[in-house]
């Protein structure tokens, strides 16, 4: 049921390119440009050239959607494609980018739905514009509601549930799981699973991930006042690292575990500070989303029969396994 697909990295020269035109509110946060791949390889696409505009979540610093859009630009390059990426972390803002794709007339969207609700009116009006949309990353739950085409991810509850099971076999007892973002699907479905497979006690912990001194210092707080924490788990690379800290600041005994990767988080877990991390391959993840689009447009391809998601994880990493992973986290792709 868990599916690891692997991609070669695409070695790409990027360039800076131009903002969609208009509608980004300064003061959201939200971020807008456009990636011009040069392909490196003889097998650049001979297809006509058209524009994907890929529109995340994103928050300002999260490293886990730097491997996303690498993965994105990789695809880009090979399909000779335009790529407009923008992210904004307010489901608001996001769907305002989303609008500004349409009024663009781009040839194909790829979207992030962390809030579905939010996306429900701009995906509908992609499609009667005749714009294909795919899902990824966010939003395994409700992307045949939202009428995209194709889904690629995880299935986080699944991954959650995978997760909990694990911790059951480690023997421990109380988990603390960290949110850091209340009501993001991905994340809320993720904890859910833990819950669901962890046949010990589960505390959730919301935290504000866009604050690591605050994500410190709370995290801290609550080792500091429950020594029964055995497990801390947390749900991105940026939170487990400083996680860490709070672990050894607190002085707890607690083990941490956590989902995604960065090139840090790797040597973490080789450093024996991390149990082990769950990697939903963010770099597939854009990979896949992009080039399924340019599969749509050229040859009326798609993928998972239009019912079923393209799962890209979860893969355990661990001390058995990452060494392979860090030669291609070395290259900025896991």
């Amino acid at each position: 049921m868990h599916r690891n697909h692997r991609a070669a990295a695409l070695t790409a020269t990027l360039m800076a390119g131009a903002l969609f035109a208009a509608g980004c509110s300064s003061s959201s946060g939200g971020k807008k440009s456009e990636d011009n791949g040069a392909a490196a390889s003889a097998g650049k696409a001979s297809t006509p050239r058209m524009t994907v505009a890929m529109v995340t979540h994103a928050s300002p610093g999260d490293t886990f959607w730097d491997l996303v859009r690498k993965g994105a630009q990789a695809a880009a390059a090979k399909d000779n494609i335009k790529l407009v990426y923008s992210s904004d972390p307010s489901a608001g803002n996001q769907a305002n980018l989303v609008q500004n794709a349409i009024d663009q007339k781009v040839d194909g969207i790829a979207l992030t739905a962390a809030k579905p609700d939010a996306m429900k009116d701009v995906v509908a009006k992609a499609r009667a514009a005749g714009i294909p949309v795919v899902g990824f990353n966010s939003g395994v739950s409700d992307w045949k509601k939202l009428g995209m085409l194709e889904y690629f991810g995880q299935d986080e509850n699944i991954a959650g549930q995978a997760f909990g099971q694990r911790l059951n076999q480690l023997g421990a007892k109380h988990a603390l799981c960290v949110i850091q973002e209340q009501g993001q699907v991905a994340l809320e479905a993720r904890c859910a699973g833990l819950k669901k497979g962890f046949s010990g006690k589960t505390d959730i912990l919301y935290v504000n991930g866009t604050d690591m001194p605050s994500v410190k210092s709370t995290v801290t707080a609550k080792l500091t006042q429950d020594k029964s924490i055995d497990q801390v788990v947390t749900l991105g690379a940026p939170i487990a690292l400083t996680g860490i800290q709070s672990l050894s600041d607190s002085g707890s005994k607690a083990k941490l575990a956590t989902f995604d990767l960065n090139q840090e988080l790797v040597k973490a877990v080789q450093d024996g500070k991390v149990e082990f991390a769950v990697d939903q391959q963010p770099y597939l993840q854009g990979y896949l989303a992009v080039d399924s689009l340019w599969l749509y447009k050229t040859n009326g391809n798609f993928s998972g029969g239009g019912t079923a998601p393209v799962l890209t994880g979860p893969a355990f990493i661990d001390k058995t396994n990452v060494d392979t992973v860090a030669k291609f986290a070395a290259n900025g792709t896991r």
